[in-house]
């Protein structure tokens, strides 16, 4: 993912500026993992400043204004309390985070983490155990039994579950209608009609695509048979070589070109891109979550899109999709444990990803707000069949930190679009990558 950027907060010293399973693509810190024996925060002040670091989306204002009102309640609940809100990018922030886990005084107090992260995160010491006020916790209770996986670790709860996410096809109404296609219902069917948009409108890409969305580019592989990798535990092996992978990287890597989505454009472009280029009316297809709702309805194509459930190989079949989610956790290093976890509790709270489905199109944690807002919200409806239909996640092990934030998926595609490597030898090197990070993982 990309570097940090700072984005100011709000006008005081606040910020202004991805059920089955469940969890939203998560780089974190890269080979030399921190060693960090303790580095636990050993006081809990009461009073004073948080820290909190939350993720930049491509639309983030609505965002910060939940968040903003969520704090002001905080800190009127807890007087002599300030917080600090920054929003990094999700891409870029391996090295902030891993500079954080080595330095506890550069470190938040509070911080948003994609759930893949949660087992490699833990594995290096920076986040604190809450189980005991997790489970103590009203709410948490009704958390979707997934949800609350995603932020266990060998039986230990590191976080709170603050929304889940899959994606599914958005694709341009106005243009389908235009050229008279018919939505694709089948995998070859989205490859072809991606192909004939683009040579009917040359000035739009078929189907975005990018050599950096790897959670755009699994769903093919899954809905081939192909796997990341297989085992359990701290015993994985790379199976992203196999026939039935390699097959569903062709399908993928095939949508690189001029007759869809040149390789010199879309080679680099990672998800956030791909939705950029979709709400900004440049692509008459698009793979994109419920999260990117709120963007793609700030773009130039709001009233023009519809989605559906991106096909899988037979007619009527649902591709897996990547079951993604951000979770919120407390570091270990915070000399204020009671006020972050609370905090923690108040931005995980029921009310406040209600407000966040409403602001950001963030699906909640909750079974009982996601039943409510799905009968509110008519678009949630592609989303959630989607999570119905099954889904996929990367495998469980602290090796997935170094596999992701090494960017080994990511260069493998950029490899055979680029024309570098083909598609047996590209996936073959990077299954031997992952396969000495799941080693070297133990």
């Amino acid at each position: 993912m990309k570097f940090p950027v700072r984005f100011p907060a709000r006008c005081s010293a606040r910020t202004a500026a991805p059920i089955a399973a469940l969890v939203v693509a998560a780089l974190t810190a890269t080979a030399c993992a921190p060693q960090t024996s303790d580095n636990s925060g050993g006081t809990d002040e009461k009073s004073g400043t948080l820290r909190v670091w939350l993720f930049q989306e491509v639309s983030n204002g609505p965002k910060e204004k939940v968040v903003e009102a969520t704090v002001d309640a905080f800190e009127k609940a807890n007087e002599g309390t300030k917080v600090e809100v920054e929003y990094i990018p999700v891409e870029t922030r391996a090295q902030k985070i891993k500079a954080a886990f080595n330095d506890p005084k550069s470190a938040p107090d509070l911080m948003e983490y994609g759930n893949t992260d949660t087992a490699g995160y833990v594995k290096d010491g920076g986040l604190a155990d809450v189980s005991k006020e997790f489970t103590d916790w009203n709410e948490a209770k009704d958390s979707d039994p997934t949800a609350k996986q995603s932020v266990t670790v060998d039986g230990k709860i590191y976080g709170a579950p603050f929304f889940v996410g899959v994606r599914a096809l958005y694709y341009r109404t106005d243009v389908f209608k235009e050229l008279d296609l018919e939505v694709p219902r089948t995998q070859s069917e989205l490859i072809s009609t991606a192909k004939e948009i683009r040579q009917a409108k040359p000035e739009l890409y078929g189907l975005a695509v990018g050599g950096a969305f790897t959670y755009g580019a699994m769903p093919f592989v899954w809905s081939n048979g192909g796997e990341i990798a297989e085992g359990k535990g701290g015993s994985y092996a790379a199976t992203i070589d196999s026939a039935a992978a390699q097959k569903g990287i062709e399908a993928y890597t095939s949508l690189f070109g001029d007759d869809n989505c040149p390789a010199a454009k879309c080679a680099s472009m990672g998800g956030n891109d791909t939705i950029t280029a979709f709400a900004s009316g440049k692509a008459g297809m698009a793979i994109g979550g419920d999260f990117n709702h709120q963007a793609v309805e700030a773009g130039s194509v709001k009233g023009k899109y519809a989605v559906v459930p991106l096909p899988g190989l037979k007619s009527g079949e649902i591709a897996p999709a990547f079951a993604g989610g951000n979770n919120i956790g407390v570091l270990k290093s915070t000399s204020h444990r009671t006020l972050a976890i609370d905090l923690m509790k108040q931005l995980a709270s029921k009310k406040t990803q209600g407000e966040l489905f409403d602001a950001m199109g963030f699906l909640p944690t909750y079974s009982d707000v996601r039943a409510d807002v799905a009968k509110k919200e008519p678009f949630v409806a592609p989303f959630v069949e989607t999570l119905g239909a099954g889904t996929k996640f990367v495998p469980a092990s602290p090796a997935w930190a170094e596999i992701d934030a090494s960017l080994v998926l990511p260069t493998m595609f950029q490899e055979i679009v680029s024309g570098k490597k083909n598609v047996a030898t590209a996936s073959k090197d990077a299954a031997t990558k992952m396969n000495a990070a799941f080693s070297s993982a133990g």
